[in-house]
């Protein structure tokens, strides 16, 4: 039998690269970075090799570290130096992300994204004002339009502080229109959103919880995080925040919803974010040490799996090593 079609004359070296349907580039890439208050020194966090927490005398220097790499942007999270009921130091003038924020953007050429979130802030870890009766329920709910008063907010004290776009992460109902007329009253109309979107209710979120000092005291975020059960909700869910005013749909987390991003990049015009999370990016640390993996291949063949997905860009606390190697 003659063969008219062989796949594999286009996969030698030489023409391999060009007939290339994915690229992954630096500029794809958001690195994470966590400024603590409570702190004069790195803290490394266990639970990510490789990361740490950074006092805010050395935001600067972090994010002169992750440019030298070739990534552009980061996006702040911050550990304050006090919680409370509502978290008011989140919309502090002096709270540490809004100090980060003010440092970073007037000594690095960096773009800089800050999480516009509550459950670092509130004493509980949730991430709204509660119900009264919250603390004797198993599942947490929280009062949803008393909360959006505060991620207005939050998004605009950021702002102020110079932030080039807010990144609301709470999955909260209506948060991004209300953040887009708080910033657009203050005079922020060129601040973008970059909302997380289809946020689930994820197992994989451990590390982060203690790198960000987030998580709850008591109750589980079933009741205003997405179901991993569910996909036509996830559309649902993105079309609200694109009729609000949504820049930016963000899918998290990113590997095992690979079918929610090819399925909002197919439906939605804007650009699609996905956060690769902590515990996927743990989970390939604790492999490569055991020496079941190679690090640098999986952790390239993972990000690039999301890139063809149909992500635009990709949060990752892989973004430096991957950077380094392109």
């Amino acid at each position: 039998m003659e063969l008219t079609q062989r796949p594999r004359r286009l996969r030698t070296d030489g023409v391999r690269s060009l007939v290339r349907e994915t690229d992954l580039a630096a500029s794809d890439l958001i690195a994470p970075v966590f400024v603590d208050a409570t702190t004069d020194k790195r803290q490394p966090i266990e639970s990510m090799p490789g990361h740490e927490r950074v006092p805010l005398d050395e935001a600067v220097a972090r994010v002169q570290e992750v440019r030298e790499t070739g990534v552009e942007a980061v996006i702040l999270f911050g550990i304050p130096e006090s919680k409370d009921e509502r978290g008011t130091r989140a919309w502090a003038e002096d709270g540490v992300v809004q100090e980060a924020t003010r440092r970073i953007t007037a000594e690095t050429d960096a773009y800089v994204i800050t999480d516009v979130c509550l459950c670092e802030y509130t004493d509980h870890g949730h991430c709204g004002v509660l119900e009264s009766d919250a603390q004797s329920e198993p599942t947490v709910t929280i009062k949803n339009d008393e909360t959006l008063d505060l991620l207005e907010r939050i998004a605009v004290s950021h702002a102020r502080a110079g932030a080039d776009m807010v990144a609301p992460s709470g999955m909260i109902d209506g948060m991004v229109g209300a953040i887009r007329g708080a910033l657009d009253e203050e005079g922020f109309e060129h601040v973008p959103i970059m909302s997380y979107a289809a946020k689930y209710e994820s197992a994989f979120y451990g590390p982060f919880r203690d790198a960000a000092d987030g998580a709850p005291a008591f109750g589980d975020r079933r009741h205003y995080q997405m179901d991993p059960a569910n996909a036509r909700e996830a559309r649902t869910e993105v079309a609200l925040d694109v009729e609000q005013g949504a820049d930016v749909l963000m899918v998290k987390p990113a590997l095992p919803y690979l079918d929610i991003i090819g399925e909002i990049r197919r439906e939605f015009d804007h650009p699609v974010a996905a956060y690769n999370v902590s515990g996927e990016y743990a989970m390939l640390q604790a492999a490569a040490e055991k020496g079941w993996l190679d690090l640098e291949e999986t952790a390239y063949e993972s990000l690039l799996s999301i890139k063809r997905a149909g992500a635009d860009l990709i949060l990752t606390y892989f973004a430096e090593d991957i950077a380094r190697q392109l």
